[in-house]
């Protein structure tokens, strides 16, 4: 018989040391360190040592001898999360979920869940009764028809033990924790979300879900930073990451893929909230412009890209006199830091004393933007509020600014001038060093205008 093993545990990374320090070495808090029984003194268990099934024989095989092929896949009904997910839900995959509490997450796989009809679904919630289940299912419409699916199972438990007897009376072909911090094994003496019992509730459904090949889904929390809770190794245990995210003022959510094994891990799917459930939006730059009656200065357009799909958003910039001391910098879905680099660009290149404004800068819609492409209809938008001059709503733009004033050339131009023409833009500035710009004017009807540093468009536009 082992002995009951003990470790302590930072609650804030998940650092483990073997006796209490007052500093994490890992991540610098304080007082962070707990106390954990990681394993009683009955020893491990495996997640079929709770079923009757006989444990697979393992050995090496030569790669050559290994067959090539693409990874099986369920397609589900959603498209945005096809997208994210790859193509599809991939066999013996385990994929993990988080976002802010609220934001949708339960909403979104119960109504996938449904959804998926010629599939057998096991829903497994601890944090809900089943009546609050049924009565989420009941708002739920797919095309304004009340979803129904006698192949979805319902069970309220924590117990793992539990779980995986019943996982195998009904074999079921997807798996849906909600959610995994809740979860609690009997070989781990310690409470439920801690550190020691998410790491060894992932590792039994990430051995269930390779040893049967069964896709699993475990919807995680997030802490107040915006991290996943739990240890950084609970992402390095699953195939899928995604980031479900989107301010609850806004209708819109966006699931964002952070880490994916088998498929593009910078896509992006939008939803919106509705009384019915999550509807995926098909063109999100529709509503991501605002429709306005009349020209304001301060407001460009870009042709910015995430993953493949291409998007055009709306910047909002807002240019004045600083009244205190300090001149504010204050953003909204866009780096702080990104921007007062462009205004440290215009103050040396352009000669526009920004220095003593207040600058407000804001992506409508309530989405975040990484892509750098995004650059040059910032430092418009910049400009436009500066000068108090309206720019053309026919205009959009899409090119990085370097350090020197010069536009940089962006990836995938083609793909933004094509939405741009979708959407009734006449006109798109890129940079000049893009080396397909001529075959896109000879492609498409809109103009496209190549320019090579910021003083040109300052020009062109004012």
């Amino acid at each position: 018989m082992s002995k009951v093993k003990k470790s302590f545990f930072c609650q804030n990374c998940g650092y483990e040391s073997v006796k209490w320090v007052g500093q994490c070495p890992s991540c610098g808090q304080w007082n962070t360190f707990v106390e954990e029984v990681i394993e009683k003194a009955n020893g491990k268990q495996n997640w079929d040592d709770y079923t009757a099934n006989e444990k697979r024989g393992s050995k090496a095989v030569a790669l050559s001898q290994v067959k090539s092929g693409e990874e099986k896949r369920i397609n589900t009904t959603d498209a945005e999360l096809n997208r994210v997910l790859g193509g599809g839900i991939v066999s013996g995959s385990i994929i993990l979920v988080a976002g802010e509490p609220g934001i949708g997450k339960s909403t979104l796989f119960l109504q996938s869940g449904l959804q998926l009809q010629d599939q057998r679904v096991l829903y497994i919630s601890g944090e809900e009764s089943e009546q609050q289940i049924k009565m989420r299912a009941d708002r739920l419409y797919n095309n304004g028809a009340s979803i129904n699916n006698d192949n979805f199972f319902l069970l309220t438990e924590t117990s793992t033990q539990t779980i995986f007897q019943e996982i195998k009376k009904l074999k079921p072909d997807v798996v849906i924790v909600d959610s995994v911090q809740t979860l609690q094994s009997n070989i781990i003496d310690a409470s439920q979300g801690s550190i020691s019992q998410i790491k060894e509730c992932a590792g039994e459904f990430q051995r269930y879900a390779k040893e049967t090949n069964t896709p699993v889904f475990l919807i995680g929390h997030i802490t107040k930073e915006g991290g996943i809770a739990g240890p950084k190794i609970l992402e390095h245990m699953v195939d899928v990451v995604l980031q479900f995210e989107g301010d609850r003022h806004y209708a819109y959510r966006i699931l964002r893929t952070l880490k994916n094994r088998f498929g593009s891990t910078s896509e992006l799917g939008i939803y919106e909230m509705t009384d019915k459930g999550m509807r995926g939006v098909a063109n999100p730059s529709e509503i991501l412009i605002t429709q306005k009656e009349e020209q304001l200065s301060g407001i460009a357009i870009a042709a910015t890209l995430e993953g493949v799909r291409p998007l055009l958003i709306e910047v909002q910039s807002l240019v004045t006199q600083s009244v205190y001391g300090t001149p504010q910098r204050t953003v909204s879905g866009f780096d702080l830091r990104r921007l007062q680099l462009l205004l440290a660009v215009l103050e040396k290149r352009g000669g526009f004393h920004f220095g003593v404004k207040d600058v407000f800068l804001n992506i409508a819609g309530g989405i975040k933007v990484e892509d750098p492409s995004i650059d040059l209809a910032v430092l418009c938008a910049l400009l436009s509020s500066y000068e108090d001059v309206p720019l053309p709503q026919s205009i959009c733009f899409a090119g990085e600014i370097g350090l020197s004033g010069e536009i940089r050339a962006v990836n995938k131009i083609d793909q933004r001038i094509a939405e741009a023409e979708k959407l009734g833009f006449e006109k798109i500035i890129v940079s000049k060093y893009n080396q397909s710009v001529r075959q896109s004017r000879q492609k498409f009807n809109i103009e496209v205008v190549t320019m090579a540093r910021v003083e040109e468009v300052y020009q062109y536009l004012f």
